[in-house]
């Protein structure tokens, strides 16, 4: 058996401890603080804006969601940053000595201080800034279509119910609705339709401004098809007119109603599921449904699915006014045939897809634009392009996309089918 000498061990642990004492010492003198160990305690000069053209921009105030410069001193000793009580995300990638990129964290702040904070170490360094909340943002309605008395939903950000200064929505005739709820992230108001409102532009005012809305309520410019005045007749399906079960929106509206199976494709029944709108043979003009920029623009139209739908997509299709007594552009790939389903770019709803299934809580407002007309009949890119030209006619068709759902029964209902500006 191996022997060990006590003396040699004992002499060896002496000097390993020295040698780790003189080790620690060096590190002591070499970093006499913890902030030397990052770089030193953290000042700021000023602050200026991200764009490298607009760097002599100092500021000393931003909105949320803006990108902002720190110049100072010692900034990689920061290890987090606070615009009043909100963290806000660093890069260190973005970071340097001397200059610190930061965006400002798109949440509104509780307590207000004006002023960042940042942590390096144990010590806080703060520095007068002013956070700016913008005005209300306004994206959409949930349903742009509501009576008065009922409750409409506005959808955006920064719709902020100060208690101090309360939420106020106005609908077109500068007529208050009552506001009844707001979300906890700022982003859904609901609002109590007042009597007498009539068509346009609703605006929103909160503590930090007033806003006012790009999409009009009720809206009732460029009508394509209503169901009431404007219908598909003389196409080969001018689509199955109801007005209950569910109510209807305004009047008329079109329904398509029955079985659909889950994959992709295996149903074609255009006497349930389509109608054809031919402004040839509907007794049109000649004139596009929209001449404005089709890149800014969309199709919108309201919806109410109250089963839930799990299966092939809404395919929207526009021909041109030539194209009258003749589906074969739904589908058709036959080189020997007249119209050819490549040639005519379709937008394809799917909300279904991302969650498995969907339907409404009454109706609904859908918007598609049409730079979203990119698609041929199997989901994929078509090779055509969406011109004014071809603004002629419209189909709408429950069928293919190229996913596959699950067995399901189709129950929508559409109106209101027309083209606005975004």
């Amino acid at each position: 058996m191996r022997k060990y000498n006590i003396n040699s061990i004992f002499a060896s642990l002496f000097i390993m401890s020295i040698f780790s004492a003189g080790i620690m010492f060096q590190s002591c003198e070499e970093y006499p603080n913890e902030y030397e160990t990052t770089g030193g305690v953290p000042t700021v000069e000023y602050i200026r804006v991200s764009d490298p053209d607009k760097a002599d921009s100092l500021i000393v105030s931003a909105s949320l969601d803006q990108t902002i410069v720190l110049i100072g001193e010692n900034l990689t000793s920061v290890k987090e940053l606070w615009f009043n009580d909100v963290k806000a995300d660093l890069n260190t990638s973005f970071m340097s000595s001397k200059a610190l990129f930061v965006t400002i964290p798109n949440q509104i702040p509780q307590d207000v201080t004006d002023k960042i904070y940042m942590k390096a170490g144990s010590k806080t360094v703060e520095y007068d800034f002013n956070v700016v909340v913008p005005a209300p943002a306004l994206q959409s309605m949930l349903c742009e279509f509501v009576a008065a008395g009922d409750e409409a939903v506005i959808k955006g950000n920064y719709l902020i119910d100060d208690p101090n200064v309360p939420l106020q929505v106005f609908f077109p005739g500068n007529i208050e609705g009552e506001v009844v709820g707001v979300s906890d992230d700022y982003h859904e108001v609901s609002v109590i339709v007042p009597e007498g409102t009539g068509v346009g532009p609703v605006t929103v005012k909160s503590i930090y401004g007033s806003t006012r809305s790009s999409f009009y309520f009720r809206d009732d410019r460029n009508y394509i098809l209503d169901w009431d005045n404007l219908d598909a007749a003389g196409g080969w399906r001018s689509g199955v007119i109801a007005n209950s079960d569910p109510a209807g929106i305004n009047g008329n509206y079109v329904r398509f109603y029955g079985e659909m199976p889950g994959k992709a494709g295996d149903l074609w029944d255009e006497d349930k599921f389509a109608f054809n709108l031919w402004n040839q043979s509907n007794g049109r003009a000649d004139v596009p449904f929209y001449d404005g920029d089709l890149s800014e623009a969309a199709i919108k139209f309201e919806v109410n699915i109250p089963e839930a739908w799990s299966a092939s997509s809404l395919q929207m299709i526009f021909t041109p006014y030539s194209v009258t007594g003749s589906n074969e552009y739904v589908a058709n790939d036959d080189p020997t045939k007249t119209y050819l389903s490549k040639d005519f770019p379709r937008g394809l709803w799917m909300p279904w897809v991302s969650s498995g299934s969907y339907m409404t809580e009454g109706w609904t407002t859908v918007t598609v634009p049409l730079s979203e007309f990119i698609y041929d009949k199997d989901g994929k890119a078509s090779e055509a392009t969406l011109t004014i030209e071809m603004l002629g006619g419209l189909t709408f068709f429950v069928y293919h996309g190229g996913v596959d759902g699950t067995d399901c029964t189709v129950h929508m209902c559409i109106d209101n089918i027309r083209i606005v500006p975004l």
